[in-house]
């Protein structure tokens, strides 16, 4: 029997797609930092969009740290084109302040631009969390994914991208990579820019002995973290024959894998739900989604089987 979470390490909640005035949010960083704590999150990369139109922005967010609020340095990266002559948006988390800048003057592509899968290899190789940013909304195609060799996650529920324009999904991308054999986890974010209500809808729990830039981005990186709207995964074990799921109190734990291979369970206030893996015999990877009785999701990063 294989289990998920290091359940002695305390869980922390931060959100790691987020804009201020330093490029085309609404509020100033020491506000968007302060609404956060407020809202009980434990942590926030502020990830502002790193082009010449707003001077390459990392936000200083070091000042808005204290015993019980931490930040991670950031920046959602531009360059480009991908297949259809729009930008890329890839997140980086954990960028050193001094990241350099590529030839991305505004949102346009020009001459002499890095790739995108060249931008994203130059922040991993610079300590960053990479994520492929809102797929469906950057109308990328597999093409397009297929070509970013360099990151950990793709961002499957963008808050943003759910309010301003109904295209919040990267699920249908990640699972087809998966698919493929891109070991590739996912993340849940607002990508709040406070112009809209377009925050605090999608997070992260991230599993980190310390609630420090390091070890959140450690534990980001090794996979050590579930993403959620609200409901919370607290174990999920499985073998050769069965998966289960304990969690907070749930309507429906649903298992899926490659191509048509879905179970679902239903039920009324589900804690610890077990699901047959029958269905799953040839598919090499599986997930987990759980829904409450609000609709409110939450998603485990992909299992692979071949460690049974």
């Amino acid at each position: 029997m294989q289990k998920m979470f290091d359940t002695a390490l305390p869980f922390w909640r931060g959100n790691l797609h987020t804009h201020s005035t330093l490029s085309d949010g609404c509020l100033e960083p020491a506000e968007v930092c302060r609404r956060y704590k407020a809202e009980g999150y434990d942590f926030l990369a502020l990830t502002d969009h790193f082009i010449g139109l707003f001077n390459y922005p990392i936000a200083d967010t070091l000042p808005f740290r204290d015993d019980d609020f931490t930040t991670i340095l950031g920046a959602e990266l531009h360059s480009g084109p991908m297949e259809n002559g729009e930008l890329w948006h890839i997140l980086a988390v954990g960028l050193p302040a001094d990241f350099a800048p590529g030839h991305a003057p505004h949102f346009n592509p020009v001459e002499g631009m890095e790739s995108g899968p060249e931008i994203a290899a130059r922040a991993v190789e610079a300590g960053a969390f990479v994520a492929i940013a809102h797929p469906q909304w950057s109308g990328m195609t597999m093409n397009d994914a297929r070509s970013i060799e360099a990151a950990h996650a793709v961002e499957t529920y963008n808050h943003g991208c759910a309010m301003g324009c109904d295209r919040a999904d990267g699920f249908h991308t990640l699972d087809l990579l998966l698919s493929e054999g891109k070991r590739l986890n996912l993340i849940a974010t607002d990508d709040a820019h406070f112009t809209e209500p377009d925050h605090f809808g999608g997070w992260v729990m991230v599993g980190a002995e310390t609630n420090t830039p390091e070890a959140l981005l450690a534990a980001l990186k090794s996979g050590h973290y579930y993403s959620s709207q609200g409901p919370e995964l607290r174990q999920i074990f499985w073998d050769g024959k069965t998966i289960t799921v304990e969690s907070s109190a749930v309507s429906s734990v649903i298992v899926q894998g490659h191509g048509i291979a879905a179970v679902a369970k239903h039920g009324n206030s589900l804690t610890k739900t077990e699901v047959p893996l029958s269905r799953f015999n040839g598919s090499p990877w599986i997930r987990v989604s759980v829904i409450d009785a609000a609709g409110k999701r939450a998603w485990s990063n992909p299992i692979w089987r071949e460690t049974d």
